[in-house]
């Protein structure tokens, strides 16, 4: 295996369409639950009165880095204020959390876990040097209560136990104490084992189970690649052999799974909550990492270019808490919800639609994508994940202009002032790769750098196709996009308060009411391309950078019953009941209403 180390915030500097992408989340919500949402402006991790577990360290973990990627003064010394509280509070023994000692046996220690990471997250950023003294504390108090047995894992620390090793692991490196191993292997055998649960996994059951909660799902996909050096254990490469078994019976066609809130099958219009996208992308992240296998960081791009923006609104005010592949309307259902466990609005848009985890969590998604654009292992740098940005060191800078995924070409400026040795992953999708205007090898590049100044231009074809799904539908998919019908809709704007939470303009709640055809097959397999720069809303459903053409026709697809605004999950009828039309398609992640799994008319692909 060929390890890879994370740059910091520091050393990545995000530019074109992927700085706007983050400056659009920091003047939305993320950059200002602070100011309006009660579980964090008045959280008890600061001292308030509301939500003390997991809402402020969720929301850290993704507000921290996105401060450091934008170098924003304002945002990192809200992150300041928010760490240093977290701190002053911290008691003697160790513990941290707003939990009164008489209550620590009952508290759900998931918080310690995350807090721990979320303090990681703000070190790799901030370089404060308080930090490792303060996890060291934490995670030896933990140690010490789960050893003497003052409390166990359980509920979702049992669950998640793997997320603990994302700060121990820190830890060992810096400090080499056996009591480090000796809570690996603790937290290891208190922990759920995952290979327990396949067989929930091959027909949900629709029960609120953990085991098959999505988001523990997502997380635990990363499990071996974070844990198995601390535990002196082999790796076995478990997350693709569990994420084989999740695909088959649970899989989306943007490499996710349904859960809303449990893994939901194979239907597309089921929901796949927004935590468990972003929590799929960081497993991704740190298994491309841990291992250097490709297919890591391929799925990492498939994930973070259609799931994640498409569940967002395009000024990232507000979020879906599911978003569904098929998805023809976000309207409350009048009868009961169309979804497993989760409630009638959880697939509108809005501050809290649902549970307001994914409020808290969703912070994460981007900055951590841009955390991932390079990486390094000694001598060696590897361009990743294709993102404009500028990987600047003491010695050497890397600046990478271009538009990926929207299009093909990428322009490498690279300045050092030593000389290292530079791969750039080729995706296996790529046809035609030249490089410097000459034809190469479909295989990772790899380059010598000498000191000065060198150029590398690269570019290569992505050709669409019909990608099979379940109940013979298909997605069109070209590179990493996948694409979809925008369905053109009306938004209606909910304000109202409720348990003290006031949603209003523009954190208000919305309802996009479809007012075009979604009832769609395709008709022929010829696409027409087009391409434009990303503008200021680089995922816009009007201005999209990238469409496809394709010949359609409508057929009577249907609603299901009894729902007035979700689609049957298969069409009633697949004959044609219109003339042929030519559709423009734009990606999932720019259509917030759309159709995407459709049948073809004219033969199977």
């Amino acid at each position: 295996m060929k390890k890879w180390n994370f740059y910091t915030s520091k050393e990545i500097i995000p530019q074109g369409w992927l700085r706007r992408q983050l400056e659009i989340q920091s003047e939305g919500l993320s950059g200002n639950l602070h100011k309006i949402w009660p579980d964090i402006r008045d959280s008890a991790w600061i001292g308030g009165n509301r939500e003390g577990w997991e809402r402020v360290p969720y929301w850290l973990d993704g507000f921290i880095p996105l401060a450091y990627l934008l170098d924003d003064e304002g945002m990192k010394a809200t992150a300041k204020k928010y760490i240093d509280a977290i701190l002053s509070a911290q008691d003697e023994d160790g513990w941290i959390c707003p939990c009164k000692k008489e209550k620590r046996a009952k508290y759900d220690t998931w918080a310690i876990q995350l807090i721990c990471k979320s303090l990681k997250v703000y070190y790799d950023c901030s370089g404060d040097e308080r930090i490792p003294d303060v996890i060291y504390k934490v995670l030896r108090n933990y140690y010490e209560m789960l050893r003497s047995e003052e409390t166990k894992l359980f509920k979702w620390a049992h669950y998640r136990w793997f997320e603990t090793f994302i700060s121990l692991n820190f830890l060992y490196e810096r400090y080499k104490e056996e009591w480090i191993k000796d809570m690996a292997a603790i937290l290891k055998a208190q922990g759920f084992d995952y290979k327990r649960a396949v067989k929930a996994w091959e027909k949900p059951s629709h029960m609120w189970l953990r085991k098959t909660h999505i988001v523990n799902i997502a997380m635990m996909l990363k499990s071996e690649a974070v844990s198995h050096e601390l535990l002196g254990e082999e790796y076995k490469d478990e997350a693709e052999m569990l994420r084989e078994i999740l695909d088959k019976y649970n899989g989306t066609v943007f490499e996710g799974f349904t859960g809303d809130e449990v893994l939901s099958g194979l239907d597309p219009t089921r929901g796949t909550e927004l935590c468990a996208v972003v929590e799929q992308m960081y497993s991704y992240e740190e298994l491309f990492a841990a291992t250097g296998d490709r297919k890591w960081a391929e799925r990492l791009e498939v994930l973070g270019f259609n799931a994640l923006p498409a569940t967002l609104s395009e000024d990232m005010w507000t979020h879906q808490y599911v978003q569904m592949v098929n998805q023809t309307a976000c309207q409350k259902t009048m009868i009961m919800a169309p979804f497993s466990t989760n409630g009638p609005e959880a697939h509108n848009f809005g501050l809290e639609p649902n549970f307001g985890c994914c409020t808290a969590n969703f912070s994460q998604g981007w900055p951590k994508l841009a955390l991932s654009a390079f990486m390094h292992n000694e001598n060696t740098v590897i361009s990743s994940v294709m993102l404009p940005c500028i990987l600047k060191t003491d010695s050497f800078s890397i600046k990478l202009e271009t538009n990926y995924p929207f299009n093909n070409k990428m322009h490498y400026h690279i300045e050092s002032e030593k000389d290292f040795s530079f791969i750039i992953r080729i995706p296996s999708f790529a046809k035609n790769l030249k490089i410097n205007g000459k034809e190469a090898e479909l295989m990772d590049a790899e380059f010598k750098i000498s000191v000065g100044e060198t150029d590398i231009v690269l570019e290569f074809e992505a050709q669409p196709y019909f990608k099979k799904r379940p109940n013979e539908l298909y997605a069109l998919q070209m590179g990493s996009l996948i694409f979809s019908v925008p369905v053109a809709y009306e938004k209606k704007i909910c304000e109202y308060t409720k348990k003290g939470v006031e949603r209003k303009f523009p954190y208000c709640d919305y309802r996009f009411i479809p007012k075009s055809p979604w009832n769609y097959a395709y008709a022929d397999s010829k696409t027409k391309i087009s391409c434009r720069a990303p503008g200021e809303i680089p995922f816009s459903q009007s201005e999209p950078p990238v469409t496809i053409k394709v010949k359609m026709q409508q057929i009577d697809w249907g609603l299901k019953f009894p729902y007035r605004s979700v689609c049957r999950k298969t069409p009633k009828s697949r004959a044609a009941v219109s003339q042929v039309q030519e559709i423009e398609l734009c990606p999932y992640g720019c259509a917030r209403l759309r159709m995407t799994e459709m049948p073809l008319l004219f033969g199977k692909k």
